[in-house]
């Protein structure tokens, strides 16, 4: 019996367990990861914050829309 010159397997040649493509759009995935990085800013500005700041002003230092008025504390 003559021995076969194909290699094992299933699909011989082809790199294992990868994909040809991503299965979300880079698009995607780059919009999840801003949004997700930044909630997890804001979250860290939340947690640590003073007493006296409301989260509105926690909201204006993430964004950057923040007056000095904005970050002192309230009376």
């Amino acid at each position: 019996m003559e021995a076969s010159k194909r290699p094992p397997g299933q699909h011989p040649g082809g790199v294992l367990h990868q994909r040809k493509a991503l299965p979300y759009s880079y698009t995607t995935i780059t919009l999840t990861g801003l949004l997700l990085t930044a909630a997890m800013g804001y979250l860290v500005l939340y947690v640590n914050k003073k007493p006296q700041a409301t989260a509105t002003d926690v909201a204006k230092v993430t964004l950057g829309a923040a007056n000095p008025q904005d970050t002192r504390p309230h009376k």
